[in-house]
């Protein structure tokens, strides 16, 4: 998969994450972007490491689920480290 591809992917990856994630999130699309990426990256670790192979296919539903799940733990994280700055 190309960069384009996995800018496209981390891009929706990140709105769906952002969509299934209850409350309201900070950020504009390019903290989406950016946080959809990682979450992409870190879905395909997760997905190495427990089901022995990461991302495939642009179009594979594997790879689709992995970086939704990876977007959102991230988006989890960030919430929470941008939550505690903002309170401070």
């Amino acid at each position: 998969m190309g960069i384009l591809g996995w800018i496209v992917l981390g891009l929706v990856a990140g709105a769906i994450a952002k969509a299934i994630l209850p409350g309201r999130q900070g950020g504009g699309w390019l903290i989406t972007l950016v946080l959809g990426v990682v979450g992409a990256i870190l879905g395909g670790w997760i997905g190495s490491l427990i089901f022995g192979g990461g991302l495939g296919d642009f179009f594979d539903l594997r790879t689709w689920l992995l970086s939704i799940l990876g977007a959102i733990i991230v988006l989890l994280i960030y919430g929470a480290i941008a939550g505690r700055r903002s309170r401070v």
